[in-house]
């Protein structure tokens, strides 16, 4: 049994934390080499706001209305974390009796669900300005009882017409924040209402971090693209900015080279297992990257790595240097042998070896039998798609709403 730990300093930290236990669910998404703090850089910068466990574009709404009702109904910090668990959990109920309620946050769970529709949202509504309160969750709760106070201070002061104050009660919450239906919270979809797709569409292009960013330019030309699996294969692509251009390219080549590396580190667990099924598979899949890398081969002879790496530290000055240079050496054998060679290289056998030890020391799998028992023959073989999906699917509520023939 492993257990995980963290101290609750930022919601950014929080966020990633929780999505890397969630990962550990998924078969094909695990960071298996140390990528993530890259793979996290562009995907901040391309989406930002969003998260591999958001499902649906109105639980943005959803949580900001369920603590603005709370705050209006002077909930105080000891009581907050119960009620507002028990707001949430309720609307499980009510959205599963709509008609639209595909990605319903615990749906299965019920009321024992660990991970509510605030934790998962709360870093994307800060960033998207619909969250104005600065902080985590844990401390937006604790905060409420000075918040209250402050209130009640402004409010006094207001009456004596004492100007000089009348910043001491900011709003947690955007001042435009669309108002909910009247029959919230006890009816309740998934489906978003032409005003409030139009809301979440101007705080997408409004907010600072998310201005100019591709999920903005995206979200300004809605254009519905359910069967694109990656965002380079865009078919607006070529009218996007020159900047998100540039970005998307950086993102797609560091996704192409990597991913034979993802293959190789299966394919090396698969043989010493003696799973000839899998040994097999992967050695089918390295082939089939292969080809298309060598296809691809111009493009990434021509890729400009000074700039990828300032573009990847522009959105992470915290990538480890380690990643870096297993990154570089990756790249550098891609380069210089045949991609079809790579499987068989012992350099770069080698190279994966080291770096999962690196990683995870005696944990690693590769020569350790008793850490291989845990492998489950799929970890972290997807291509890197920077949460193109997430952000695809956030769109598509918005677009759908922009459709809609109600406010």
């Amino acid at each position: 049994m492993s257990l995980f730990t963290w101290l609750d300093y930022s919601e950014r930290d929080r966020r990633k934390m929780l999505e890397v236990v969630d990962l550990f669910k998924e078969r094909d998404t695990r960071d298996e080499l140390g990528l993530g703090s890259v793979r996290d850089s562009f995907a901040d910068q391309l989406f930002p706001g969003t998260s591999t466990i958001m499902t649906r574009a109105r639980y943005f709404l959803l949580v900001a209305w369920t603590y603005h009702d709370l705050e209006e109904k002077k909930v105080g910090s000891a009581a907050i974390a119960a009620r507002g668990r028990k707001a949430e959990t309720e609307l499980i109920e009510a959205i599963e009796r709509s008609e639209d309620k595909d990605g319903n946050i615990g749906k299965y769970a019920r009321t024992a669900l660990k991970r509510l529709p605030s934790s998962v949202y709360w870093q994307g509504l800060g960033v998207w300005g619909i969250r104005t309160f600065r902080g985590s969750l844990a401390q937006y709760q604790r905060s409420l009882d000075r918040h209250y106070s402050l209130r009640l201070r402004h409010g006094r002061r207001s009456e004596e017409r004492d100007q000089e104050h009348d910043d001491l009660a900011a709003s947690n919450w955007h001042g435009g924040l669309i108002e909910p239906p009247k029959d919230f919270p006890g009816t309740c979809s998934l489906r978003l209402s032409r005003a409030e797709a139009e809301y979440l569409r101007e705080r997408i292009r409004l907010s600072h971090p998310c201005a100019g960013s591709l999920l903005a330019e995206l979200a300004a030309n809605p254009r519905q693209v359910n069967k694109v699996d990656f965002v380079w294969e865009h078919p607006d692509f070529a009218s996007f900015s020159l900047a998100n251009r540039n970005l998307v390219n950086h993102a797609q080549v560091f996704s192409e080279i990597m991913h034979g590396a993802a293959l190789l580190y299966n394919l090396i667990l698969a043989e010493q297992s003696d799973w000839s099924e899998g040994t097999n598979d992967y050695r089918d899949r390295m082939e089939e990257w292969a080809q298309k890398v060598q296809a691809r081969m111009a493009a990434f002879e021509e890729w400009d790595r000074t700039l990828f790496w300032e573009q990847a530290h522009h959105g992470n000055l915290r990538i480890h240097p380690g990643a870096r240079d297993f990154i570089n050496a990756w790249w550098d054998l891609v380069l210089k042998h045949q991609p079809a060679k790579l499987a068989s290289l012992q350099s770069a056998r080698t190279l994966i070896g080291e770096r999962e030890r690196r990683l995870k020391k005696s944990l690693a799998r590769i020569d350790n039998p008793r850490a291989r028992e845990l492998w489950n023959r799929e970890a972290g073989s997807a291509q890197l798609e920077f949460r193109w999906v997430n952000s695809r699917r956030i769109l598509k509520d918005i677009f759908n709403g922009l459709e809609a023939s109600h406010a």
